[in-house]
C-alpha cells in the first residue's frame, strides 16, 4: 500500500498464511502486534478465512484487543455452507432446496431430481487449495460433470453440496449488512438490491442501490437475533420465481459493498461496530436509502456486457397503500462520496406484497402532468429512550428528516485494488472489442455510396439500360443473450 486517507500503518501477518486449522502462528503474530500498538484495539475480521481464524483465538486475545465474541465456533459455522442449510432448514429460513450427497451415485441421481443446471458447491471453500482449479461455486450443466466433482471431494477438503438453480434477473438479487452488540442486537443494518455484478450475474456488486426491504430485512435480523451474533455480518439473498427471498450466502465480515449503507454523516457498519466495542454510544442514523454504490471498473466491465449501467435517479418511496413510513439503517465503509442520486423511505417489516406491487411503489405514484404529489402523513412517533440505532428492538424505526436540500441519496464510487491491473486490463480490453465490433457492424449495415470519405464507384449498367437500386441495408446481427450464470470464473 502505497499511500491512504485511511491506512496510517501495516503490520505483516503470520508466516505461511492463515490456517484456521492451525491458529497458533495467527496468536504470536497478533500478540506482537499487541506489543507494537501499546494499548487495545479493536479487531475486525474483512474476510471469511480471517473470521474463522481470530474466533478460534479471541479468548486468547482480550487483554489485548477488542473483538466481537462469536461463540461455539460460530464464523465457521455459517460459513460453512452445510451447515447454514441445516441452520435454514431448522427455523424456518428460506433457503435454495440443497442436497448434500454420500456417493458418486447419489449426487447424480440429486442432480436429475433438482433440475439441470445445479449449482454445486464446497461446503468450506476456505480449505480449497489454491493449485488444485476449484472454484467455491460452479453451474454444473451434466450430470458426468457432478460425478466428477463429487470424486474430488478429499483433494477440496470439504462436501460437495448441489443446490436448485435460482434464474437471475434485474430484480432477484439483494443483500443485507448489519453490525450488531451481543445478543444479536443491531446497531446499524440495512437492506440493498445488485443492480449490476462483475463476474456478470455472480460476483461482487459493481452496482448497488440501497432499498429497504421488510422480507430482506427481517430475514436477516431474524437469522442473527437466534444466532446471538456480534459482529459485523453480509447476507446474500436471491429471490426466486414465486417472489420469494432465499438466503443464498452468510459471510460473517464486512462485504464490499459496505459503504453503500452510510448515512448523511458518515456513519457505517464498521465505525459502530467499533463506537460499540470501545463503550461509547452509536448515534442514531440521518437519512440513507436511496444511496447507490459504484465500483467503477467493474461497473464499467458488466454495463459493456450488455447491461446498461443505472443512474443515481431521484429516490422511489417504497411504501404502499397499506404501509408506513420507517426508518433505514446505517451501512460501512471506505470511499467517496460523488454524483447526488435520491433518497428513499424505509418500510416497517411486513407482509411481502407482489413482485409487480413492489416495482410500482418503487416507481411511485402515476399523478396527472403539472401535479406534484401531496404530501405524506408526519412520521411516526419516534424509538423508546435508550433504543440503539434504527433497527433497535428488530424493527426499523423512524429516522431523522434531514433538511429539503440534503434529501438527496449520493452516488458511493470506489476503486477496487488499485494495484492489480487485471480488472482494468479486462475492463479497457472489453470497452475496445465491444466499440470495434460495434463499429465494423455498424459499417457492414451501411451501402457503399453512403460511407463517408469512401470512394465513389460507378455501377455498371445492366441491360435495357436501367440502373439497380441501392444495395439492400444489411442488418447487423443480434448479440447473443447473456446466459444467467451463477459461476465464479
Amino acid at each position: 500500500m502505497g499511500r491512504s486517507r485511511y491506512l496510517r500503518a501495516t503490520h505483516p501477518g503470520p508466516d505461511g498464511g492463515l490456517d484456521p486449522e492451525a491458529p497458533e502462528a495467527l496468536l504470536e503474530c497478533l500478540t506482537a502486534v499487541s506489543e507494537r500498538i501499546g494499548r487495545a484495539a479493536v479487531l475486525i475480521a474483512m474476510d471469511d478465512l480471517s473470521a474463522i481464524a481470530v474466533s478460534r483465538v479471541a479468548p486468547m486475545l482480550t487483554d489485548r484487543f477488542r473483538i466481537p465474541h462469536q461463540p461455539d465456533n460460530l464464523p465457521a459455522r455459517v460459513a460453512d455452507k452445510a451447515e447454514l442449510s441445516r441452520l435454514c432448514a431448522r427455523w424456518d429460513v428460506p433457503h435454495p432446496e440443497t442436497v448434500i450427497p454420500a456417493s458418486g451415485a447419489e449426487a447424480a441421481e440429486a442432480a436429475w431430481r433438482l433440475g439441470l443446471p445445479v449449482v454445486a458447491k464446497w461446503s468450506r471453500p476456505w480449505l480449497l487449495p489454491a493449485a488444485a482449479g476449484l472454484r467455491s461455486t460452479t453451474l454444473v450443466h451434466g450430470v458426468a460433470e457432478v460425478r466428477r466433482l463429487y470424486e474430488r471431494s478429499a483433494e477440496a477438503g470439504s462436501r460437495l453440496l448441489l443446490q436448485r438453480f435460482l434464474p437471475a434477473g434485474p430484480d432477484t438479487d439483494w443483500f443485507f449488512h448489519g453490525a450488531f452488540a451481543r445478543g444479536g442486537r443491531p446497531l446499524l443494518a440495512g437492506s440493498g438490491r445488485k443492480e449490476l455484478s462483475w463476474p456478470v450475474r455472480t460476483g461482487l456488486t459493481a452496482v448497488g442501490r440501497w432499498l429497504p426491504d421488510p422480507a430482506v430485512e427481517e430475514s436477516g435480523l431474524r437469522l442473527a437475533e437466534r444466532l446471538g451474533y456480534q459482529g459485523i455480518l453480509d447476507l446474500d439473498f436471491r429471490c426466486d420465481e414465486r417472489g420469494t427471498f432465499r438466503l443464498v450466502d452468510f459471510n460473517p465480515r464486512p462485504g464490499a459493498q459496505f459503504r453503500l449503507f452510510t448515512d448523511d454523516r458518515g456513519l457505517d457498519v464498521v465505525q459502530a461496530m467499533y463506537l460499540d466495542l470501545t463503550g461509547q454510544r452509536v448515534p442514531e442514523p440521518v437519512g440513507g436509502p436511496g444511496r447507490v454504490f459504484v465500483a467503477e471498473n467493474y461497473a464499467l466491465l458488466a454495463a459493456v456486457r450488455g447491461r446498461r449501467l443505472p443512474t443515481a435517479t431521484a429516490a422511489r418511496s417504497a411504501d404502499t397503500a397499506a404501509g408506513a413510513a420507517a426508518g433505514p439503517a446505517a451501512g460501512s465503509g471506505a470511499g467517496r462520496d460523488a454524483v447526488p442520486g435520491g433518497a428513499g423511505a424505509a418500510r416497517v417489516p411486513g407482509p411481502v406484497p407482489p413482485r409487480e406491487e413492489r416495482r410500482a411503489a418503487e416507481a411511485g405514484p402515476v399523478l396527472p402532468a403539472g401535479r406534484r404529489p401531496e404530501p405524506g402523513p408526519p412520521p411516526a412517533a419516534g424509538p423508546a429512550d435508550g433504543a440503539r440505532g434504527p433497527l433497535a428492538g428488530r424493527r426499523p424505526g423512524p429516522v431523522r428528516a434531514a433538511p429539503p436540500q440534503e434529501r438527496r441519496g449520493r452516488v458511493e464510487a470506489a476503486w477496487f485494488a488499485p494495484d492489480d491491473l487485471g480488472p482494468f486490463l479486462a475492463m479497457l480490453g472489453a470497452f475496445l472489442g465491444r466499440g470495434l465490433g460495434k463499429g465494423a457492424r455498424a459499417l457492414r449495415g451501411v451501402p457503399e455510396q453512403g460511407r463517408r470519405g469512401a470512394r465513389a464507384v460507378r455501377a455498371p449498367r445492366q441491360r435495357g439500360g436501367e440502373r439497380p437500386g441501392p444495395p439492400a441495408r444489411r442488418t447487423p446481427p443480434e448479440a447473443p443473450a447473456e446466459p444467467d450464470e451463477l459461476v465464479t470464473r
